[in-house]
């Protein structure tokens, strides 16, 4: 098979291209769905897309598109995003980049496709591929309601911005200090003020409000793509821990997302234990395994 590298600046195009690839395996192809949709109505708004941003589309010999990945990480050092995708198309997009002075530094995706990619981008630049973070995707099966914990779900409003951003930069910081690495050690992407405001306004963030209605826990999830919505992040904040905050709140807003027919996943970090068991407890089913991966000169 040879393999053909498509790249496009505009998400639209790239949804064109590929969005019948990305339907057929919604929830594997979830992160790079979600994102396009997004910088597209973005775009539709008004708003400027990054320049240096891309989308690829990989084709066989065929023409039939065999694979997809995308470089839109605001954060540095900005880690391609590669989906499943022939191991030639894999090693090819790492001397596509060599060979154009593109730096990569990190990338994440599924495995193998993202292995391969690292592994031939040490090859070519020097130095070893290590593993930031092992992730795991999981798909809700059958929901398991657990045991009803006092207060109830919300929907967070506009004034409530500040508490939302600060509880998502609290998930970024706490998230490697609960895997047992350092804080800071992986490099998360922290929505900006406007983007924040835009997952509150189209209803996408919950607080879990105790007896006396004070917001205990955050769940927030992605608008559905190609029938999927992805939920995270979910906080709690330290002092509230332990009283089964959580999982009521993941579980309720998982079934208010399948009330209107929409699948359901999320991914684990797999150093995380506790919440690796949460969410098998409430029916969530391992689906594949992906990683961040760092290349070290």
């Amino acid at each position: 098979m040879t393999a053909t590298l498509h790249f496009c600046t505009d998400p639209g195009e790239f949804l064109e291209a590929a969005g019948g690839h990305l339907a057929a395996e919604p929830v594997v192809n979830t992160v790079v769905a979600t994102v396009a949709h997004r910088m597209a109505a973005r775009r539709a708004e008004g708003d400027e897309v990054p320049a240096d941003d891309w989308w690829l589309v990989v084709r066989d010999a065929s023409g039939t598109v065999v694979g997809a990945g995308m470089r839109t990480a605001p954060f540095p050092p900005r880690p391609p995003f590669l989906l499943p995708m022939p191991a030639e198309a894999a090693v090819a997009l790492a001397r596509v980049w060599h060979e154009r002075g593109e730096t990569v530094s990190a990338i994440n995706g599924a495995l193998p496709a993202a292995r391969d990619c690292a592994a031939e981008v040490a090859r070519l630049g020097g130095g070893r591929v290590e593993v930031a973070q092992h992730t795991r995707l999981h798909e809700l099966d059958a929901l398991v309601p657990p045991t009803p914990a006092a207060g109830a779900l919300t929907v967070a409003g506009e004034d409530h911005v500040d508490l939302v951003e600060a509880w998502f930069g609290a998930f970024l910081a706490d998230a490697d200090e609960q895997a047992g690495r350092p804080r800071g050690t992986s490099a998360h992407e922290a929505p900006d003020r406007a983007d924040l405001l835009h997952r509150i306004r189209g209803g996408r963030v919950w607080f879990w409000t105790d007896e006396a209605g004070r917001p205990v826990h955050l769940t927030a999830a992605n608008p559905p793509a190609f029938g999927v919505a992805r939920v995270g992040p979910v906080y709690t904040p330290p002092e509230q821990r332990g009283r089964g905050w959580a999982g009521n709140a993941v579980a309720e807003v998982s079934r208010r997302l399948r009330a209107d027919g929409t699948r359901v996943c999320l991914f684990t970090d797999q150093a995380n234990p506790t919440s690796n068991r949460l969410y098998a407890r409430l029916g969530f089913r391992p689906l594949v395994d992906m990683a961040n991966l760092v290349v070290v000169p």
